[in-house]
């Protein structure tokens, strides 16, 4: 299965970058074909510009910025989302991510200003995802990042898509053995996506 791997963190030390490695190592042993997008090393630029914005409801205009982006989203058929989340969001780089690449046209349509979903080529969606709150405190927070990928993204894709999304709470006092053991866990769900 062709998979997108979208990583955003900028620290190639860092534990989410350990758990990008797991992602990609998992899907590349279950024999999928990998494109590995790491936001950071790519220099993706999030920033929707105002060209960008009045350009954004004509199809062919919107997307020739990102083109070569949009060629991957559109090619892969699963998508794989590994991110830190930061003030209960996501990093500014994914976030413009979507803004750029979820384009009308590419991720929906407009039909007499009803958006219907057009990402039918995405067949599996899966988030691995880390936070510095605990769980307790995340859900008085509304968890955005949990509903944005399980409601909005989801919506995008494939009606009967399977979706994963992993989540380590409170990775701020998580010791090395929950670390690790949530990395094993997220290489046996990867390895089956």
């Amino acid at each position: 299965m062709r998979t997108l791997v979208l990583f955003a963190h900028p620290v190639e030390t860092s534990y989410q970058a350990a758990l990008h490695r797991t992602v990609v190592a998992a899907l590349n042993r279950a024999g999928h074909e990998v494109d590995d997008c790491d936001l950071y090393a790519e220099g993706f630029d999030p920033v929707l510009s105002r060209a960008e914005r009045l350009d954004y409801h004509d199809p062919e205009l919107c997307r020739a910025p990102v083109q070569a982006y949009v060629d991957r989203l559109l090619a892969a058929e699963a998508l794989v989302l590994v991110f830190p989340v930061w003030n209960y969001g996501y990093p500014a780089i994914l976030k413009g991510f979507f803004d750029r690449v979820f384009l009308p046209g590419v991720s929906f349509d407009l039909v007499d200003g009803v958006l219907r979903p057009t990402l039918h080529n995405i067949r599996r969606l899966a988030a691995v995802v880390t936070y510095g709150g605990n769980r307790w405190r995340t859900i008085l927070m509304g968890d955005p990042p949990r509903r944005v990928v399980t409601r909005s993204v989801r919506t995008m894709i494939h009606p009967a898509a399977r979706m994963r999304y992993l989540a380590l709470y409170d990775l701020n006092n998580a010791g090395d053995g929950a670390r690790r053991n949530f990395l094993d866990r997220v290489d046996r769900v990867v390895a089956k996506l």
